[in-house]
């Protein structure tokens, strides 16, 4: 008689070495080996030259770059494969410029273990030195590779018709503001944020050619006031950083600075009651766990309760297409 492998032992297996190939396309990122090869054909040995690495060991490793169908090897010379040509080299219009901040990811991770111990993330982050320079502007960089590709469309889903003014707390490259006004001509966008981030913010902002119709402003939103006189405040990947404690006080502070009639939006990855779903934020829990103090993902009861808390009132729920979940309260 013949008996069948269960899968499950394959399936633990590929979960626990899948770091394997994700360290392989980071560390080539890193390299920029992909942007080296650009669109032409090179040996190893050439590439080795050019960056100044270990001609045996770049060689092993763009082999298994082609076993992961990122390069392809004919005669000895290496090409990119389209979709690494397309997103991974550097100066291409999809270029993802923000997978340095995941390479910074797997140093946080690495701690996960000493973190659930402990409760609370290990490791800090220096933002005065030049290390801390380049963690922010790789983190800004990969907050705005994913919301400059939704902005518009999740803008023009919320009805802004109403909207002459709008707040983006915490708005990093101002991805969000930008997509506010394009959306609604007569609107005039305020991005909210830390005084080593809106240099950032104005760089991408002056980019899109809207410097005339968004504004900045500095501050730490956990000690700061946010203004008054707004018809939206937004709140996009804000929540996830803080404590239930932090949050309470900022959505506080956010009710306070809107006009009458005028809403808050938290835009973000909101769990379902018992937390398991979705996946994405479980593990975005996790993320939170290594990268901040008392960062998390929360429920939409807890969302919605602390806006009861500061009276808001009308308040629902949205999905959004690209996996995350708006939460809105009114001033009514």
């Amino acid at each position: 008689m013949t008996t069948t492998r269960s899968p499950l032992p394959e399936f633990i297996r590929d979960l626990a070495y899948g770091f394997q190939k994700s360290r392989i396309v980071l560390t080539a990122y890193e390299l920029e080996i992909f942007s080296v090869l650009a669109g032409s054909s090179k040996t190893s040995g050439e590439v080795a030259r050019q960056l100044g690495t270990a001609r045996r060991a770049t060689d092993r490793l763009m082999n298994a770059l082609c076993g992961l169908g990122l390069l392809r090897k004919e005669s000895g010379r290496f090409t990119n494969a389209p979709i690494a040509l397309r997103y991974l080299v550097r100066g291409k219009p999809e270029f993802i410029s923000g997978m340095m901040h995941t390479v910074h990811l797997w140093e946080s991770w690495s701690t996960l273990t000493e973190a659930v111990k402990r409760g609370t993330a290990v490791s800090g982050r220096k933002r005065s030195d030049e290390g801390g320079k380049k963690w922010l502007s790789a983190f800004i960089a990969a907050m705005h590779d994913r919301a400059v590709r939704s902005a518009l469309e999740i803008a023009r889903g919320m009805d802004l018709r109403h909207v002459e003014k709008a707040l983006d707390v915490g708005g990093g490259s101002g991805a969000y503001a930008m997509g506010f006004v394009r959306a609604n001509r007569r609107l005039r966008a305020t991005v909210f944020d830390l005084p080593d981030v809106i240099p950032l913010t104005r760089k991408y902002v002056r980019g899109a050619k809207l410097s005339g119709r968004i504004r900045f402003m500095t501050g730490d939103y956990l000690h700061d006031g946010l203004g008054k006189g707004y018809d939206l405040v937004f709140l996009s990947a804000v929540i996830h950083s803080n404590s239930a404690r932090e949050n309470q006080k900022l959505i506080l502070k956010c009710a306070e600075a809107l006009n009458p009639g005028g809403r808050v939006v938290v835009q973000d990855f909101i769990m379902d009651e018992d937390r398991t779903r979705p996946v994405h934020g479980a593990i975005f829990a996790l993320n939170m766990l290594v990268g901040t103090a008392e960062g998390d993902t929360y429920t939409e009861s807890e969302v919605a309760g602390w806006m009861r808390h500061v009276g808001l009132t009308g308040i629902g729920r949205r999905e959004t297409p690209f996996g995350t979940t708006q939460i809105t309260g009114w001033n009514r």
